[in-house]
């Protein structure tokens, strides 16, 4: 099964591609909208300052909507997961997809940022489908110092400083704010239901 990871000019897709292939699909890196064709999910991966999603704007997103229309899996990560929603105010001149609600704020506190390292997933109420095999209190890796802020979207949270989305969920839009890539088994888990979800359109 294909899965496309999109190949906008920002780093980390090689280990998000071999963490995929090991998880059981076909990545493929996708520098340009049009290679996308008839891919069976999306993967937008990113790291680093939200003005790196503006080589998202134009025919990237006009692929992407196209492909949340029709019922395509999309999952962003980290930056990715950023883009999913209204904007930052890292860069207020960039929009995000406007999939999800919402705009991305800097973390805060008397905390050390970027928050870099495990960290918890506290469960929300909500059914997940993607972590249906991650346990309660599951840790994974983080690097990021914005963050989305908790709506109805988020199934789980976590802590640094202030509470914030750490993984979200609207019918087949998904987005992760740490990296399964770097998480062991429980980023492995979450890129099977991923894949799964994609085979089986079952999201």
């Amino acid at each position: 099964m294909k899965v496309s990871i999109v190949d906008y000019g920002v780093g980390n897709l090689a280990s998000v591609a071999k963490a995929i292939a090991f998880a059981g699909a076909d990545p493929e890196r996708v520098a340009r909208p049009e290679d996308i064709g008839s891919s069976a999910a999306i993967v937008i991966p990113g790291v680093g300052h939200f003005a790196a999603t503006r080589a998202l704007n134009g025919a990237w997103r006009n692929t992407v909507e196209s492909a949340v229309a029709r019922g395509v899996p999309v999952l962003g990560i980290c930056l990715g997961m950023q883009w999913l929603f209204d904007g930052s105010i890292e860069d207020r001149t960039t929009p995000g997809l406007g999939a999800l609600a919402g705009i991305c704020r800097p973390l805060s506190g008397n905390i050390k940022v970027p928050h870099a390292g495990w960290n918890t997933l506290e469960r929300g109420h909500r059914a997940s489908v993607i972590l249906r095999d991650v346990g309660a209190r599951t840790a994974v890796y983080f690097t990021h110092s914005f963050a989305a802020p908790v709506t109805v979207d988020a199934v789980s949270t976590t802590t640094h400083g202030e509470t914030f989305a750490s993984t979200v969920e609207r019918g087949n839009v998904f987005g992760v704010q740490w990296h399964p890539e770097k998480s062991g088994p429980a980023g492995i888990a979450v890129l099977r239901r991923f894949i799964d979800c994609s085979r089986n359109r079952s999201c």
